[in-house]
């Protein structure tokens, strides 16, 4: 993680030098410190991060595919006159239990051209399709199939305490 921040600072800063390694080394190393103190962060906590990358580039390609399909059948769409949107609200169980992999799959329907996640709690979803045929396959979808593939990995983020309101 030090590394990765020192590279950070090297990129941000826009140059190379002496001086800037010599202070980013000590700033590397704060930032890491507040960040395993303040948010958490662990050694195991970075393998697990490490162990689901494959899966996630993966994932991610899928994303960029389907992305790219729904793109050209929506603009097949929106340039045939004749063809017109029968659009169509459709409500489904992913059965993910967990939370992080419902919200992934929630961003990843609405990132989609042609559908629009309306609402998602727990594993319930409401979703807003443009066409019939864009509602079909919600149930078996290749992110679904992805997602329920992935190596669960639960991570407890930190709580962190609100401030008083005062009133």
């Amino acid at each position: 993680m030090v590394i990765l921040f020192f590279i950070l600072w090297l990129v941000l800063n826009g140059r190379f030098s002496l001086e800037l390694v010599l202070l980013g080394i000590p700033i590397s190393l704060a930032v890491c410190a507040f960040v395993v103190k303040v948010l958490g962060y662990s050694l195991q906590t970075e393998k697990k991060l490490l162990r689901g990358l494959p899966w996630f580039l993966e994932y991610l390609l899928n994303l960029i595919v389907e992305i790219g399909k729904a793109s050209f059948s929506v603009a097949a769409l929106a340039f045939n006159p004749k063809a017109a949107p029968e659009p169509v609200i459709v409500e489904f169980h992913s059965g993910l239990d967990s939370a992080i992999m419902n919200v992934i799959l929630a961003n990843s329907i609405t990132l989609t051209p042609g559908t629009i996640t309306i609402f998602q709690k727990g594993d319930f979803f409401v979703v807003h399709c443009l066409r019939r045929e864009y509602a079909q396959g919600l149930e078996e979808s290749s992110f679904l199939r992805r997602l329920h593939l992935f190596p669960y990995i639960e991570f407890q983020l930190p709580r962190i305490p609100s401030l008083p309101v005062k009133k």
